[in-house]
């Protein structure tokens, strides 16, 4: 079975999991997987108080060896039992999620670009480009809403974290996409794009 791997990244707040939301839509259940990246933080045995202060934006934060290693067992049709991170916990949990292999991979991730052998076990790479101060307002919403984040701690860890990492790591990866969408507009021809794409790819497998 040949397997389409897309990897889809951009800064912190970009939009990233709307574009995945679209692509889901327009394959069944079964044809597709998601591997986010966030899910990869290296376990910690810090006291929650230290855990909290730990850089996530940093790509020493991401157990890149297990990602890599999981996909590439996808890649090759064995399931896998991913991690999953607890944001409130600022820690992976015991339990982990079971994923059977499939014709479509979404790889979703800030830093899915910055590591030069993920790009290479990507058939399609998307960058999804927003300003900063839009990016800013949905992480805010997003942290204090869904993660029980304070206003202040969230303001506090974009200025001495997310701000420059996404300068340091995440803005330069743009240029290894194939595809740039920029957030402020509607995805759909974008998506729909991807989506020939993908199928071009899998029908050619069948010849």
């Amino acid at each position: 079975m040949k397997t389409v791997t897309i990897a889809i990244a951009g800064g912190s707040g970009s939009g990233k999991t709307t574009v995945v939301n679209k692509l889901l839509s327009h394959f069944k259940k079964k044809e597709v997987r998601v591997l986010r990246l966030d899910d990869y933080y290296k376990k910690s045995d810090l006291p929650f108080d230290e855990r909290v202060k730990v850089n996530y934006d940093h790509p020493n934060s991401i157990d890149f060896d297990l990602f890599i290693s999981q996909l590439k067992d996808l890649k090759e049709g064995r399931a896998i039992d991913k991690p999953i991170y607890d944001f409130q916990i600022y820690n992976r949990l015991d339990e982990k999620e079971h994923i059977e292999p499939s014709p479509i991979i979404l790889l979703e991730g800030i830093l899915v670009l910055e590591e030069e052998e993920l790009r290479n076990l990507s058939d399609i790479k998307i960058y999804v480009d927003t300003d900063s101060d839009l990016r800013f307002i949905r992480r805010l919403l997003r942290d204090t809403k869904e993660r029980g984040r304070s206003l202040e701690s969230v303001v506090d860890q974009y200025l001495k974290t997310v701000k420059p990492m996404h300068e340091a790591f995440v803005e330069q990866t743009k240029k290894y996409a194939d595809i740039i969408i920029p957030n402020d507009f509607s995805h759909n021809v974008a998506v729909d794009i991807v989506e020939t794409k993908i199928k071009e790819i899998l029908n050619k497998d069948k010849e």
